[in-house]
């Protein structure tokens, strides 16, 4: 599998990323956690070498099955994580990314992985209150001590990432990107590119709407993040814009078809094509779906394949947000 640095860093990943959002038992519906712990160490045979994880996602489950399914395998693979919230008896209580927080929560998630460093952490989200030199200052203290090994940021946009270089030395910005969430291209992409910071794109297959999975019979039981309705400041899943996709997936289903290859390779390919981006992440939860990933890598599409993807979004009227403006917000509204 092509290989790609991460910004300035010695960190050299597969192009494709294990996402573990999905690991996380209370928020993207059911999954067989047996199953996704023998995709992990799949998914490190077939080449993927670089896992990202977050203390949010559970909270704490992800990081907990990620170690528990690396085990001995922890040193072959650049583990990442995030923090930045707060919590009161196990549940999110808001952001947080003071100087003694991040501190503390990156002990904890080094005590929870059970492993004495992490290859990269980041600040999950802004927390609007606490000037960015606070968190950056506790990055590089962390960094110091030799407990991550480089550090970055989730969900900053350009003016936040400048202001985080003013104290700090950021090596990646993760943020999310997939055919139907276009807005990092107008800014935060070219920047990051421009900075030798580190692009690592979530949300690569739209968050199942690029799976083909979905028909307009589908639901999201209580639980899922995606029952709200609202994706990151898009209305990705409220009733009307969700069939309206629906109906570009099934032609670019068709169009990926054309070329053998399901309509995931080819939302992964896109992202892929994006040469400021460092690695795709997607989840996997099943050998299948590994494999499948794991095909996409290497598949360059054309001008021509991309020409007609935007054809189709023109056609069927579908908004690729490629012009709005660029807030981004957890999927269950603010937390700051």
């Amino acid at each position: 599998m092509e290989q790609r640095q991460i910004g300035n860093t010695d960190l050299v990943s597969s192009t494709i990323g294990f996402g573990t959002w999905e690991m996380s038992t209370t928020m993207y519906g059911h999954i067989d956690v047996d199953e996704a712990a023998t995709a992990v160490n799949r998914a490190i045979d077939a080449g993927i070498n670089l896992f990202d994880t977050a203390e949010v996602y559970g909270p704490f489950h992800s990081e907990e099955l990620l170690a528990k399914a690396l085990g001995s395998r922890r040193d072959e693979v650049i583990v990442a994580t995030k923090v930045g919230f707060s919590y009161a008896e196990g549940a999110v209580v808001g952001l947080d990314s003071t100087y003694d927080n991040i501190i503390e929560r990156t002990e904890a998630c080094l005590t929870r992985m059970d492993t004495d460093r992490v290859d990269l952490m980041m600040i999950h989200w802004p927390d609007h209150d606490t000037p960015l030199e606070e968190p950056m200052r506790a990055l590089a203290q962390l960094k110091t001590e030799g407990k991550i090994r480089h550090y970055g940021v989730s969900n900053f946009d350009v003016a936040m990432l400048e202001e985080c270089q003013k104290h700090g030395d950021l090596a990646v910005n993760q943020v999310g990107y997939h055919m139907y969430d276009r807005r990092m291209e107008a800014e935060v992409l070219p920047w990051c590119a421009e900075n030798n910071v580190g692009y690592m794109a979530y949300g690569s297959l739209g968050f199942g709407l690029l799976t083909g999975a979905f028909t307009s019979d589908t639901t999201f039981g209580v639980g899922d993040w995606r029952a709200r309705g609202n994706a990151f400041d898009l209305p990705l899943f409220e009733r009307e814009p969700f069939l309206d996709r629906l109906r570009v997936t099934s032609r670019l289903v068709d169009l990926a078809a054309d070329h053998d290859r399901s309509v995931a390779q080819l939302a992964i390919a896109w992202v892929l094509g994006n040469e400021a981006v460092s690695v795709a992440l997607v989840g996997m939860r099943d050998e299948h779906e590994l494999r499948e990933n794991v095909e996409a890598a290497d598949w360059r599409l054309t001008d021509d394949i991309r020409a007609e993807i935007d054809r189709i979004f023109e056609e069927e009227g579908v908004p690729t947000y490629r012009n709005d403006p660029q807030a981004l917000h957890p999927p269950g509204g603010r937390r700051d």
